[in-house]
């Protein structure tokens, strides 16, 4: 079994109610495992403190963040990406959260302490957080943190990324770190936010070669985004050698996702989390810290969510939902709401240029791997 990360403070960092970064996705999430019949015990992290944010944010950010959460007034808040219409200020901000970054540092810190392999932090994912720049919903990046505090004790990570958005805020706080290798696949910034990962950003200085990123065509289908996670994470990690895995499990690869296009079903989800597993296993002696992320549609989420769950822990999948709990979610699973736990297979859309974009997708991740081998040798 894994180690189970979370605690109710997590719902306090929202945005709103009409907000896409909803906290209602994690309570859907478990409550659907309960429903399942799985009883859900997780460990309460205490929240970040100062001096952890300060290992990679700048501290002027900091006290702009602190500030707005109390509620005084920041004139210049707009030039650190903090409260804009993405990511809008709200009382009590700062603590919110930083109870997610402790929750991904208390993660960490059980894999560097060997009392967990498997950690699954049920919170957590803000990669868009950049040093002194809040963006993309994401105020603190909580990734980052945990994987500076991984490093700064003499261990190597492999970051892989496999929410629908580049993982830009991640790439450019360790952008130079030889000891830090990251993976992102992700819809091609020529079309989605936020605009970044192109394969020539392979890092710098001695982390050249090291922050690789796979831009995907709109409506890849998981059969094409198994393919070209199959021919470049093996290879990169064979490669780097990394001691932990760190995985940011974003949902909005989903092809009901409304702020994306690309066409995974919760089958995908399925063998990508257990692929992850898997490498973790070859690479890094089996530990892996998985958070969550993006995902925006609450018909598939809480799904995608409890599938990550289920798999990490190696229990079954099971066909049907729980009809009390799509009678509880009515109200917002709409109309014509999912009753079974998979998306319905083969997928019931009609995507044009399929084998083209399957080409251009594995001629793109060729073309990262001619790019970053000269760097590894």
């Amino acid at each position: 079994m894994s180690s189970l990360i979370y605690r109710p403070e997590y719902a306090n960092y929202s945005f709103g109610e009409d907000h896409p970064f909803s906290p209602l996705r994690v309570r859907m999430a478990l409550e659907l495992l309960e429903a399942l019949g799985h009883r859900v015990d997780a460990i309460a992290p205490e929240a970040a403190r100062r001096e952890d944010l300060l290992s990679v944010h700048d501290e002027y950010y900091v006290d702009h963040v602190e500030a707005l959460s109390a509620g005084r007034s920041v004139t210049n808040a707009q030039s650190y990406g903090l409260d804009t219409p993405d990511t809008p200020a709200f009382p009590g901000m700062d603590e919110a959260a930083r109870w997610h970054v402790g929750g991904t540092l208390l993660g960490a810190r059980q894999i560097l302490e060997g009392t967990e392999k498997r950690v699954l932090q049920l919170g957590g994912g803000l990669h868009h957080a950049r040093r002194n720049f809040a963006s993309g919903f994401c105020v603190y990046n909580d990734l980052a943190i945990a994987i500076r505090s991984l490093t700064r004790r003499g261990l190597w990570v492999a970051y892989l990324d496999i929410d629908v958005h580049h993982g830009d805020g991640v790439q450019q706080i360790l952008y130079e770190d030889r000891r830090v290798m990251t993976i992102s696949l992700h819809e091609s910034g020529k079309y989605l936010f936020p605009g970044t990962g192109e394969v020539h950003e392979l890092g710098s200085g001695v982390g050249r070669g090291l922050k690789l990123n796979v831009p995907l065509e709109p409506h890849t289908e998981g059969e094409s985004y198994l393919e070209v996670l199959e021919e470049v994470v093996p290879a990169a990690l064979r490669h780097f050698g990394p001691a932990v895995l760190v995985v940011q499990a974003g949902a909005d690869a989903h092809y009901d996702d409304q702020l994306a296009d690309l066409m995974l079903g919760t089958r995908d989800y399925e063998r990508i989390f257990s692929r992850i597993l898997g490498w973790a296993e070859t690479f890094t002696a089996g530990r892996v810290l998985f958070t969550l992320g993006g995902g925006y549609s609450l018909r598939a989420t809480p799904r995608v969510w409890a599938l990550l769950y289920l798999v990490v822990n190696g229990l079954p999948v099971p066909e049907d939902l729980p009809p009390e709990w799509v009678r509880r979610w009515s109200h917002v699973l709409g109309p014509q709401p999912p009753l079974e736990f998979h998306d319905p297979s083969p997928l019931r859309v009609d995507i044009p240029n399929r084998a083209e974009i399957r080409h251009r997708n594995l001629q793109v991740a060729h073309r990262l791997l001619e790019g970053a081998r000269p760097y590894w040798l």
